[in-house]
């Protein structure tokens, strides 16, 4: 009988928890564009971004500009990754390259900007 007590009283207090518990959202998409042309500017994009930390996933698109990766935003904001990207000699909406990056591009991967570099 304390047997079953015990159980009953057991199962009373587990069942809630775990029922309870919501499942958070941990990761979230987010697209902004990356000026580049080309398979070279892809590869070289999405590796920059794959090495910061909390992006989980990149990929660039080339014929509309535009990045889209999932990411933890506990781990990293967008700033940082653009501030990565444009870093490799690629502009952002918040960060342009340098001119010493943008002129180590390799010729392919020059991309035409309204802002000299």
């Amino acid at each position: 009988m304390l047997k079953k007590i015990i159980l009953t009283l057991a199962f009373l207090f587990i069942t809630p928890s775990i029922y309870g518990q919501e499942k958070v959202k941990k990761n979230i998409r987010a697209s902004f564009e990356v000026s580049g042309v080309c398979m070279m500017c892809k590869s070289r994009i999405e590796k920059a971004s794959l090495k910061v930390k909390g992006i989980k996933m990149a990929t660039w698109d080339i014929p509309s500009n535009t990045i889209t990766v999932i990411y933890n935003p506990k781990k990293v904001e967008l700033t940082s990754l653009q501030k990565a990207i444009s870093a490799i000699g690629h502009d952002t909406p918040l960060f342009k390259a340098t001119e010493q990056s943008y002129n180590s591009l390799p010729k392919c991967c020059l991309y035409k900007t309204e802002n000299v570099h």
